[in-house]
Parts: C-alpha cells; sequence; structure tokens
C-alpha cells in the first residue's frame, strides 16, 4: 500500500536556477536547495505530489480551475523558459491522479483534470535543483493562489488530507513525497515591487510570522489567520501559502525537521520527515 513518507516545503523563483549557474555552489540558493536535495534523497521517493499554484502559463483566465490534477504519463517542463533552466520530460504515475481525482471529487472537491499539459517554474525550478535527472515521477495538483476569489486555507488544508487518504488508498508499495510550493509574502509586476526589481516582499513581518507557527506547529493558526485578506496584504502571489497549506493537511499534523528561511525572498525551505 502507499505511504507518505514526508513533507516538503520548496520556493520556486525563476530566477534562482541562473544565480546558482553565475554564483556557483557555495551561494546561499544552492547550499538551501541542497540541504534539500539530500533530505529528499535520504527519503527514497517512489513519486512526488506538488501542490502547485500555476502563473497562468498551464492554465488562463478563459478556463481557470480552483482545483487540478495533472493526468498524463509525462509532462514537459518548464513552458515559461526561466533562464539556465533546460527543457525537461517529467514522468507521471496517470492511474495513480486519476485515483486521487476521483477520490477528491467524491469527498466533495470538485478537481478539474488536465491532459497533454506543461507547466511552469512553479513546478519546474524546485524538480531542477531537488531531482535534475527527473527520474522520479511527479503528479502536479494546482491550486489557484493569484486570482481572486482564493479557495478558502480551511479548504485546502481538508483537500491535503483527502489526497493522503486517496495516496493511502493505493494499493502498490509506493513511497510517497508531499511537496508545497510557493512563497508567503511576494509581489510580481504590481505596485509593492522593490525599487528597480520586478518583485517585492511587501509583507516580511507575515512571512516571518508564518514560519514561526511552521516552527512551533501551530496549524490550526495558521489556518485561522491565512485569510485571503491577510495572504493578498502579502503580496498579489501571497496566496502560494496554500500549496504548504495542503501539503501540510497531506502529512499531517507534524513537528518540522528544520524549516530555513530566505527573508529576503519572503519564502522558506522546509522538510518534515518521518520515514
Amino acid at each position: 500500500m502507499a505511504r507518505i513518507v514526508a513533507g516538503f516545503g520548496v520556493p520556486h523563483t525563476p530566477i534562482f536556477p541562473h544565480f546558482v549557474k553565475r554564483d556557483g555552489p557555495d551561494c546561499e540558493i544552492a547550499k538551501l536547495f541542497g540541504a534539500q536535495k539530500e533530505q529528499l534523497a535520504a527519503t527514497r521517493p517512489d513519486l512526488i505530489v506538488m501542490f502547485d499554484t500555476d502563473h497562468l502559463n498551464t492554465f488562463f483566465l478563459d478556463a481557470l480551475p480552483i482545483f487540478a490534477i495533472g493526468i498524463d504519463k509525462t509532462f514537459k517542463a518548464p513552458n515559461d523558459e526561466p533562464r539556465d533552466v533546460p527543457n525537461y520530460v517529467v514522468q507521471s504515475l496517470p492511474d495513480l491522479a486519476a485515483h486521487i481525482r476521483t477520490a477528491a471529487v467524491t469527498a466533495g472537491y470538485d478537481v478539474a483534470m488536465t491532459q497533454n499539459y506543461s507547466v511552469d517554474h512553479s513546478v519546474t525550478v524546485p524538480l531542477h535543483f531537488l531531482t535534475p535527472d527527473m527520474k522520479i515521477p511527479v503528479i502536479p495538483l494546482f491550486i489557484s493562489g493569484h486570482v481572486p476569489p482564493l479557495p478558502s486555507s480551511q479548504r485546502c488544508y481538508a483537500l491535503g488530507q483527502a489526497v493522503a487518504r486517496a495516496i493511502e488508498s493505493w494499493p502498490p508499495p509506493l513511497r510517497v513525497v508531499v511537496m508545497g510550493s510557493g512563497s508567503f509574502s511576494l509581489e510580481v509586476g504590481g505596485p509593492r515591487m522593490a525599487a528597480s526589481r520586478s518583485d517585492g516582499v511587501p509583507d516580511p513581518a507575515w512571512a516571518a510570522h508564518v514560519i514561526e507557527l511552521l516552527e512551533a506547529q501551530k496549524i490550526d493558526q495558521l489556518i485561522a489567520e491565512a485569510t485571503e485578506y491577510r495572504m493578498r496584504r502579502a503580496g498579489n502571489v501571497g496566496g502560494e501559502l496554500l500549496n504548504w497549506i495542503a501539503m501540510l493537511g497531506a502529512i499531517g499534523n507534524r513537528k518540522p525537521t528544520y524549516i530555513a528561511p530566505q527573508m529576503q525572498n519572503g519564502h522558506a525551505y522546509g522538510v518534515w520527515r518521518w520515514n
């Protein structure tokens, strides 16, 4: 029977691969992702299920689901050309993805399906650093965290729980890692960008508070405080926190192995391991 063995929280800043290529293996980004890469390898995963927010590249405003799952044997990555990222073909497990979707819909979550799809940097950049050989199958599960109205944090946490039940009812003995991809406070292309940059961290206090709640295992408080209004105050992509919250729902109320903040970017690197 499949079982979840770890949870990871990851950033996906699209320029990071270029920075690492420019600055080398001793730069902060390389070290933070390198530590996660070691943790991921130690879990011996057979599958990654990643909660992610697409940046209007896989979907667009003409058809923008609140929840969706990719169901295909492979998918291409990336579709938005971040610098110094090669073109990947990522393996997936379509039968299990379809099983997760069926279980989630049965549980009351209207999860859309996408096939013959590609993904942007929000999926590709973490995989580029953590699994560059792309030998681990990946199932992306999309949460609409940018365009209001956003789903509630309570619903995203419960969706994570439903996904966990679906995984654990799958008969083959797979070791599954669940990831949440995104930032806590970030403004991209909006009025709260930093001077002479295309992004900024408009609410570092909120990002620090989220990290404190994660470290203290105060998940109920995080869910209660992560309202749409509060997340959007933290930047126009502050709703990416919902991906971390869904991941927390999937792994259960556990103490993190570690949380490594990167406050200048409004995000963190998190690991929850128990198997």
